[in-house]
């Protein structure tokens, strides 16, 4: 039966999806590791969870954190990142420059290839590094 909840794609399934399709896989995949996280730090409210997510998911928040984890890249991981950096994206909100819209696109590309890949461990390894400043 197949998972879901948990692919493991090949590298060629991989490589037939767009920079694009890989970063809407680790926008969800970076939401919900920031719900997560959040809940496990004390933040249940309502109203202050949801604005709490917003400050955490947004393009700004998002290219900072991208930068923690560069350096912790490996070079097939890197590649994914500039290829992700370089999607061709039609808008970019208001409230981010192209700069960081650009490094937050190339986060997600990141998270959605490692999660399509099956590499929960990793994933989780980079996002620690990302929130630790956060706590």
């Amino acid at each position: 039966m197949e998972n879901d909840f948990a692919p493991c794609l090949t590298n060629d399934q991989l490589r037939a999806i767009s920079s694009i399709g890989l970063a809407h896989m680790g926008d969800a995949v970076f939401e919900l590791l920031v719900r997560s996280w959040l809940c496990a730090h004390g933040k249940a409210t309502g109203k202050g969870l949801h604005q709490a997510t917003i400050r955490l998911v947004c393009a700004e928040s998002q290219a900072e954190r991208a930068e923690r984890i560069l350096p912790l890249l490996t070079a097939e991981e890197l590649a994914v990142f500039k290829r992700g950096r370089n999607a061709q994206v039609k808008s970019i909100p208001g409230h981010a420059s192209r700069a960081q819209y650009g490094e937050a696109t190339a986060l997600e590309a990141l998270l959605g290839w490692l999660f399509l890949r099956g590499e929960r461990d990793r994933i989780n390894e980079l996002f620690q590094k990302m929130m630790e400043e956060t706590d």
